[in-house]
This record gives C-alpha cells, structure tokens and sequence, in this order.
C-alpha cells in the first residue's frame, strides 16, 4: 500500500489508485474517488464491476493490494481499529442474528463497539423508534419480514453514530413500499450530517438520492460526477428507433457508427426492447441522422427523441443494463 498524501479538503472518502486483485483477476484497478461531507455519492456498474469489493476495502474487511484510501480522516490499512469506530456498513442482505431479538441485536452491536450499557440500551430504543420497529423489539428477529430485517439492519449500522455510512445495494430484493421507507431514512440521515457510500444497481435509488455519480465498469472508473453531467455526457436527448427485425437491427447499427456523421456518438443495440438508442447533440445531428434511416430505407417500428435516463446512461457507458443481483462471491478476508 502506498502512503496516503493530499487528501481533498471537505471530504470524507478519499481514495488514489486503489488495487485489489483476487488471483489473477484485479477486481478493483486503479479506482480514484472522492466523497465530500454529508453527501450521498452512488457507486453505479454492471454485475461484477467491483462495487462491493470497493466497499470492503474502504470498511476494512478486505486489505487493499496497492493505492491509498482515507475515510472519515482515517487511513484504511494503517488505522483500521480507529476507522472501523466511526463508519457503518449495511450489505446487500440483512445480517442481523434472527435467534435473537430487534432490541437484542442493537444492544448486543453497541457493547461490541464499547458503548456503555446504558447508552447502548438508549440507543438501541431510539433507533428502533426511528425505524419504526419498537413494537416487534422484543421479538426474534427470525420472525421479521425482509423489509423489516432491512430495517433493523439500517439501525444496526447506526448504533455507533458513525460519521461514514457504507450502504451496498441496501434496497435489493425489497418491494418498493419499504424502498421508499429506506430512502426516508437515507434523507434523514444526510440530513444529519452523515456521509453515505451508495452502491446500487437500481437507476431510480441513484437519481433519487445521490449528489454525484461514479461509474465503474471491470474495476475501473469510467464516468463521473453529477447526474445531470453524465446525461450530457452521453447526449442532451435519444433517438429511439424500434426495429422488430433483428438483423436489420444490428446491420442498421452498425451503418450508422460507420456513416462518419460528424460527432455522432456510438449508438447503442438494445436487443430485448428491439431499439437503437442514438444520444443527438443537436437538431443538425438528429436531421442528418433521420436521413440516414430515409435512405437505407430502414423498416421503422416507431422512432422518436427523449431526455436521456439514467439507465440509458448507464447501458451506453458500460454497455450493459443494470440488474439487480449481487456480484460474484469473493474471498473473505480482514484487514487487521
């Protein structure tokens, strides 16, 4: 590991040149990230990215090979006993003990972290409170439902009033009543001060609740910053033409990358929808276009112009759609 130097001010996540390799697979290469204060930055990429491998470096489960990471002010390698007091971490699934109970699990959570008794037991009231799971406190938490698990996994990860949070796609698998509850809470504790680490796979979660975007793609940063620059990144609109047969659909592609339209950007083949996405820089650019598609005398579906989302930003950066699901398992290990 390199030394930490220069870190950025008013941020809570710094991170240079950040290496991890499992075997011969380098699943994080080279990341560069900075996170300010009391902000949420999501974490965007397809399966297998390097999303939550990126996680586990910054929370100290995983040692990184090479690069630099300072969190909350604290080096990730050198000082992972002082960091892991001020950082919480909640995974893609829940992780609380289901042979005990709501209020069991948050006391037991605060004396690992050296809370007192008395203020672990305050805390673990308030958060169920908070949560909105003081009616089931006293009951196992094996008898929860998943959103309620989620729930109290959230809390868990607050017990040490941490000052970096590390959510890794915390929504998965939740039906969208009890999303919308955990985006409550995000907001809240932004609103608090908290800094939030969001991985997610979900392009909704990501423009409801992330100041700024990082996209990675292999173990690589491939686009950044907000989302309104990454839209502009890809086009200011797409041209969406629906083509129901599926050669004409690649052939029509790929005539249109090679036309030399002069700054057309790659137009991307969304095979399960039947549709060419051509993100258009201007009215000159979507005539000319037009054109093209006239003179092939290409058989249209439907064919019109809209506002980028972010998911077509996300399938023109990387090439893939997002999907939901975890990555890959990795090998376990902590950095001590």
């Amino acid at each position: 590991m390199t030394r930490f130097e220069n870190p950025s001010p008013g941020s809570a996540v710094t991170v240079r040149g950040l290496v991890k390799h499992f075997g011969e697979t380098k699943a994080l290469d080279g990341v560069d990230l900075d996170v300010p204060e009391g902000t949420v930055h999501g974490v965007l990429g397809p399966n297998g990215a390097g999303k939550t491998t990126l996680v586990r470096c910054l929370s100290t489960l995983l040692r990184p090979d090479a690069g630099s990471a300072l969190v909350a002010g604290f080096d990730v390698v050198r000082q992972p006993v002082q960091l892991r007091k001020v950082i919480g971490l909640t995974g893609q699934y829940a992780s609380v003990d289901e042979k005990l109970s709501g209020w069991e699990n948050l006391y037991l959570i605060g004396r690992l972290l050296d809370l007192p008794r008395r203020e672990a037991r305050r805390r673990a009231d308030t958060l169920l409170e908070r949560f909105g799971l003081t009616d089931a406190a006293r009951r196992v938490a094996g008898t929860y439902s998943g959103g309620m698990r989620r729930r109290l996994d959230l809390a868990a990860s607050m017990i040490g009033r941490p000052s970096v949070l590390f959510l890794d796609e915390p929504t998965t698998g939740l039906d969208p009543h009890t999303r919308n509850e955990v985006w409550q809470e995000v907001r809240r504790l932004v609103g608090d001060g908290v800094t939030v680490l969001l991985t997610t796979q979900y392009m909704e979660e990501a423009e409801q609740l992330a100041h700024a975007l990082t996209v990675v793609d292999a173990g690589r940063v491939i686009a950044g910053g907000g989302i309104g620059e990454l839209k502009a990144q890809v086009g200011g609109r797409t041209l969406r033409v629906r083509i129901d047969d599926p050669e004409q659909l690649r052939t029509t592609a790929r005539y249109l990358d090679e036309s030399g339209l002069t700054g057309l950007p790659r137009v991307t083949v969304d095979e399960p929808k039947r549709t060419l996405l051509v993100p258009i820089l201007s009215d000159e650019q979507l005539t000319a276009v037009v054109a093209v598609l006239a003179e092939r005398r290409v058989p249209l579906s439907d064919i019109h112009t809209e506002l980028p989302s972010l998911d077509e930003v996300f399938l023109s950066l990387t090439g893939h759609r997002a999907t939901p699901a975890e990555e890959p398992a990795e090998p376990m290990e902590v950095a001590v």
